[in-house]
């Protein structure tokens, strides 16, 4: 359906463009399907060791009720030998999943993003408390620091 997919291209567009004049940094370009925040870059004052990508979904799930995923040290840190080592980004991936949102949808998240984005000098990293012995980024339990 050509028209549903200009749709979902124009909205992911829509949300990575308003991020982006908000100061949010964000990976260019966007895509089809996500928009995908540098939490590293947004939240230089955490560091790698505590999570940047975590803390940041972490409040807007609890500010907004927004779900995001991690993408970064949490998923991907964990060693075979059980050390930790800093992914190369820290990630959030915002996912519009098909035929889900609307406009009204879209602009909730933005809202919420430019309010997290203006108290971002207070968020905190984070710690594992606990964590399954694999795909941790699922499961594990974390505690603000």
């Amino acid at each position: 359906e050509e028209d549903y997919l200009k749709y979902r291209i124009t909205s992911t567009a829509y949300l990575g463009n308003a991020l982006d004049k908000l100061g949010i940094p964000i990976v260019k370009p966007v895509g089809g399907h996500a928009v995908y925040i540098d939490a590293r870059a947004m939240l230089p004052h955490i560091p790698p060791n505590q999570y940047p990508g975590q803390a940041l979904a972490i409040e807007m799930y609890r500010l907004g009720g927004i779900r995001a995923c991690e993408i970064g040290s949490v998923m991907f840190g964990l060693q075979p030998d059980g050390s930790e080592q800093p992914a190369a980004m820290d990630l959030v991936r915002l996912a519009i999943p098909r035929r889900v949102y609307t406009q009204s949808h879209i602009d909730y998240c933005i809202e919420c993003l430019e309010e997290v984005n203006a108290n971002k000098h207070l968020l905190t990293g984070v710690k594992i408390d606990w964590q399954p012995p694999a795909l941790r980024h699922f499961t594990a339990h974390f505690s603000l620091i």
